[in-house]
């Protein structure tokens, strides 16, 4: 598959990514969805259909995400199929979680120590950042949605979130970023 769509480069971006040799490493599903992506953006390129960034992106969330309508995922298909991409072939080079694995492990012969002793406290930050990012962007597009249907009434607004962390030990609240920050509460200066 990767060499039938020309994406050679990808297996050492899948391996890096999933064995964190940067100080944060991504999970099986967030590989799976790169890569897909990656073979959609190719097959769109393939068929003549110049695609703008985010573009692959954005049609591979409308075909795939099961919180889009039906409508919606039915006008991406027509579109893509109209520049010449055959939608259900491409449906069936979409890889899963369980091929990446078997990919990296058994083609590539990767892997990670899950134990990761070399996690950053700057990587925690930027995992627990994407995180809450992307838990917000969620509920932004569920309540928008809501909203857009007349099931709730919601004028302007702006989620917020945050994730605060209680130390029982020395009985004190702090916000994760505050706390990685700082290299921990209280508890161990006393």
């Amino acid at each position: 598959m990767i060499a039938a769509y020309g994406l050679d480069e990808i297996g050492n971006e899948l391996e890096r990514r999933w064995t964190g040799q940067n100080g944060d490493r991504d999970g099986l599903r967030t590989l799976a969805d790169v890569f897909n992506r990656r073979l959609l953006r190719r097959a769109m390129i393939d068929a003549g259909f110049d695609p703008l960034d985010g573009e692959a992106k954005n049609y591979y969330r409308l075909l795939t995400n099961d919180d889009v309508s039906q409508g919606l995922k039915t006008e991406a298909q027509r579109r893509l199929q109209q520049s010449g991409i055959d939608v259900e072939e491409l449906h069936t080079h979409f890889v899963t979680y369980q091929a990446i694995r078997t990919y990296l492990t058994e083609v590539r012969g990767a892997s990670y120590d899950s134990t990761d002793s070399t996690m950053s406290v700057e990587a925690t930050q930027n995992s627990l950042g994407r995180l809450v990012g992307r838990s917000t962007t969620v509920v932004e597009q569920k309540l928008t949605r809501l909203r857009s249907t007349d099931r709730i009434a919601l004028g302007p607004f702006q989620v917020q979130a945050s994730i605060t962390v209680y130390c029982e030990a020395c009985e004190t609240q702090h916000g994760v970023t505050e706390l990685l920050a700082r290299g921990g509460c209280d508890c161990d200066r006393e």
